[in-house]
């Protein structure tokens, strides 16, 4: 039996974790309490504002392009004026365009201000991850990343049900609501998190300087491993997503009621937040590459499993197998761009993780759906296909770095770039 460490525990990597960091998780509770806009902003241009269902879902694929934007631009503004000023950006930026949403007059200035809102909303992302990476000891960042899923997970859960009440009162209320969640978060940003700290030239060498890599995407793109290891995170979102686009036809394609596809998603939302912290307990110091590819074999084997006859016990044990795969594989993969960056780059590798999973996000749904209407339920063993294929970029592009590791730096860091 696997010993435990007991410095890398739950309770106490929270208790012991530095006081920005614990800024960080309720900072993000707090904003993700105020997740609304995208959420409702169908049904805000649809009921309150007249538009037509095309031009509301035109302008949610605007949002989320924006979004996927913002995570590019918040890596390189975190590497550039720190984490903190960042998230300051971010979240003064969000509060403003969404109470704009509001009040401006046509659809063409909305979906203006939606694509900001989007962009500008996801700056804090890539800046938070990379301050818990930072301030974290690395045995302790896999747990950390765990904790912080889980604020934002429940967060998120209960979003729209606070929402709905604002909305039952005013959609402008909806907005004002966003608008001061956003504005919390900045407040946290201000008094807690850490002001950035130039070094003083006299203390760095001319070698070092040249030996920085320099403030761009492209050096990025130049580590050959982490490039595959992004193209991990856009098939990872891309096959998750199936959970949202084609499963429900699925279901409703078998018979069954929208009850049902619900309580598949109530499932997959209470093991994740009951368990994940659980199961990280035991998982986080492993190597970060056998993590990532158990996660793949799970998730696509789990969604493979849906192309089985045999009505719903088919549906409730695929659910469990890619919900297995969530609980263990997500803290570890959104930990690792902060093991595999290089300091002076930390920012960008951090948002160019959230940025190829984002782009999955998006593009999953739209991809899943024209196969289901292609080929029916052979889109599942397609998903279970490039799982297979995640599982190769995974084993070839985080494999360890050829140094050695410092005694005191857990397993996992094996995964660690040069």
């Amino acid at each position: 039996m696997t010993e435990i460490d007991e410095s890398t525990g739950i309770w106490r990597t929270i208790r012991e974790a530095p006081t920005p960091v614990k800024a960080l998780l309720v900072g993000v509770f707090v904003n993700k309490l105020g997740w609304f806009l995208q959420v409702f902003l169908v049904l805000f241009l649809t009921t309150s504002k007249g538009f037509t269902p095309v031009q509301a879902g035109t302008a949610l694929g605007v949002y989320g392009a924006g979004s996927v934007i913002g995570l590019i631009i918040g890596g390189s503004l975190s590497d550039r004026v720190g984490p903190r000023a960042a998230v300051m950006i971010s979240m003064f930026g969000m509060a403003g365009f969404v109470l704009a949403i509001a009040y401006v007059p046509s659809y063409a200035a909305i979906v203006v201000v939606v694509a900001l809102a989007g962009a500008v909303g996801q700056f804090y992302r890539p800046a938070s991850a990379a301050l818990l990476t930072e301030l974290t000891p690395k045995n302790r960042q896999v747990m950390i990343f765990a904790v912080y899923r889980l604020a934002m997970n429940l967060g998120t859960t209960a979003a729209p049900l606070i929402g709905a009440a604002l909305v039952a009162v005013s959609w402008n209320l909806l907005f004002i609501g966003e608008a001061a969640a956003a504005l919390a978060y900045a407040a946290v940003a201000i008094v807690a998190l850490p002001k950035r700290e130039k070094p003083a030239a006299a203390e760095t060498s001319a070698e070092e300087v040249a030996a920085e890599p320099k403030g761009s995407y492209l050096a990025v793109l130049r580590d050959h491993k982490y490039v595959l290891f992004l193209i991990c995170m856009f098939l990872n979102a891309a096959i998750y997503m199936q959970y949202l686009a084609v499963l429900p036809l699925h279901m409703n394609a078998d018979g069954f009621s929208t009850w049902w596809y619900s309580a598949m998603v109530a499932l997959n939302g209470f093991i994740v937040i009951t368990c994940e912290l659980l199961v990280t307990k035991y998982v986080q110091h492993k190597a970060a590459r056998t993590i990532a590819m158990t996660g793949f074999v799970l998730l696509g084997g789990g969604l493979a499993f849906y192309a089985l006859p045999g009505g719903l016990a088919i549906f409730v044990i695929g659910t469990l197998l890619w919900t297995l795969a969530e609980i263990i594989a997500g803290p570890t993969m959104f930990a690792y761009p902060g093991m595999a960056a290089r300091k002076p780059l930390l920012g960008r590798y951090v948002g160019s993780a959230h940025a190829m999973f984002g782009l999955g996000s998006a593009l999953g749904p739209f991809l899943g759906v024209w196969v289901w209407n292609s080929v029916g339920t052979q889109v599942w063993l397609w998903c279970g296909v490039l799982g297979a294929v995640g599982l190769v970029l995974a084993y070839f592009g985080m494999a360890p770095a050829p140094e050695p590791i410092d005694e005191t730096t857990p397993v996992l860091e094996g995964g660690q770039h040069a």
